[in-house]
Order: C-alpha cells, then sequence, then structure tokens
C-alpha cells in the first residue's frame, strides 16, 4: 500500500476485529473516520462476480459522474480488469485478508490518474463476510479529474495485505491533506504488474493509444526525475 488513508483505513479494520477473524459492518462508526468518509463505501459480495455498491461516499461518487449506490463495481472497470477482480474478491472473502488495488483510471478525453483502492472484508450481523469496506484514494496528480468523470480504470497491481499492529487514526481536528502529486509520491511510477495469490494473473493489456499515453508519460517522468536526481550524486 503507498497511500497513508490506505493504511489508516486496514488499521481501523484490525482494531474493529477484536479477536474475531474480521469486524462486523454494524461496528463501523463514521464519526471515527469521518476524514475519510468522503471517499469510502460498502460492497455487497454475496456473488463476487456481480459485486454491488451498497453504500459511497460523496467524493467517490461525483469521481465517477454519478450515485454509485445500487450500480455495479465492476461496471466501470475494462473487461480483463473485472475478470481478475472477480477472483480477488473471492479469494480475499475466502482468507479473510484485506486486499490493495492499484489503477489507471482515465476520463473520456484520455486524462489519467494513478488510484489506489482497499478493500477490507466485513460480515454483515455476525453472518459470513460477503461484504468489504473499502476506499480509493489518488496517487498522482488528481488534475486530469477536475471537471471530469472517470470513464474507467485498468488494473495493473495488486495484493493481499497483512497488517501489523494497527496505525492510530488520523487527527479528526485537521483537515484532510490533498492528495500527492505524482512527482511529490515516491513510489508513484513503480506500478506492480504481478497478483498476489496462488496462481497469479497476468493481465495483457492491447497497444491502444491510452495505454501507449500511460506508458509515455510515465517513461517521460523517469528520465526527468533521472536527470534531476544525477544533480545531486
Amino acid at each position: 500500500m503507498k497511500h497513508k488513508n490506505s493504511h489508516l483505513l486496514v488499521g481501523y479494520w484490525s482494531r474493529l476485529r477484536k479477536g474475531r477473524i474480521v469486524p462486523d459492518q454494524t461496528d463501523i462508526d463514521p464519526r471515527a473516520i469521518k476524514r475519510l468518509l468522503s471517499y469510502t463505501f460498502i460492497l455487497d459480495c454475496e456473488d463476487p462476480a456481480r459485486p454491488l455498491y451498497r453504500l459511497a461516499g460523496t467524493g467517490l461518487c461525483e469521481r465517477f459522474g454519478f450515485e454509485l449506490k445500487g450500480s455495479s463495481f465492476l461496471g466501470h472497470w475494462e473487461s480483463q480488469s473485472g475478470l481478475a477482480l472477480s477472483s480477488l474478491l473471492r479469494q480475499a472473502l475466502k482468507l479473510r485478508q484485506p486486499v490493495c488495488l492499484t489503477a489507471i483510471a482515465a476520463t473520456a478525453d484520455n486524462g489519467m490518474v494513478e488510484m489506489e483502492t482497499v478493500l477490507t472484508p466485513v460480515s454483515f450481523n455476525g453472518g459470513e463476510p460477503r461484504r468489504f469496506f473499502g476506499m480509493v484514494q489518488m496517487l498522482s496528480d488528481p488534475a486530469p479529474l477536475w471537471g471530469r468523470a472517470i470513464a474507467y480504470q485498468r488494473l495493473v497491481g495488486s495484493e493481499l495485505v497483512q497488517e501489523g499492529e494497527p496505525l492510530p487514526l488520523p487527527d479528526q481536528s485537521q483537515p484532510p491533506s490533498p492528495p500527492p502529486s505524482l512527482r511529490a509520491h515516491p513510489k508513484a511510477p513503480y506500478l506492480r504488474l504481478v497478483v498476489s495469490q496462488d496462481n497469479p494473473a497476468v493481465l495483457h493489456f492491447g497497444s491502444g493509444d491510452m495505454l501507449q499515453k500511460m506508458f509515455d508519460v510515465i517513461g517521460r517522468w523517469n528520465a526527468a526525475n533521472s536527470e534531476d536526481h544525477s544533480r545531486f550524486i
């Protein structure tokens, strides 16, 4: 996980378990995570092949340009990513472990950002875990999304999360800090391409203009970063 808020959410999830394998959805206190709430969601995974949003924060809905409640979680992922995600959701529920997703999100006019989604499994009213409490965070400069909605996402990496000691909750008296830019984030350009599971699912994307543009941008960033770094050696 790259974003500090992702660690905070997993720490909160771990704290809610209180000796149980997973916490219950009814244990979640919105007041305890009010700083993160706008970009959180509840996902119903009774059928992992057809996960549905049960609730979604206002900030998250604005990013996609519509009310997410009742809609398909896979509806805004391209098809190959959707197949991999179904398998990941099923595995995370089976192992009772959070899963972290790294994706490239694109607007209709080819604006692109790097995003991180964390999904933590929860039960409901004491039953088997069939839901996820999740959150989406921006890892790169959000400017391409200003005034635009995300058209679709491509999965570029994933990992099952094993969190140690729970991290402290954020200071609710302080306003949330803006998402870091791609240049400011030390790990943002390095995208994991392997899915953490027994039989890794490797995603093969076509060489479309949008994907080529993504790699061109990252290539130029790496070249510029190398030049900047050499000046300080």
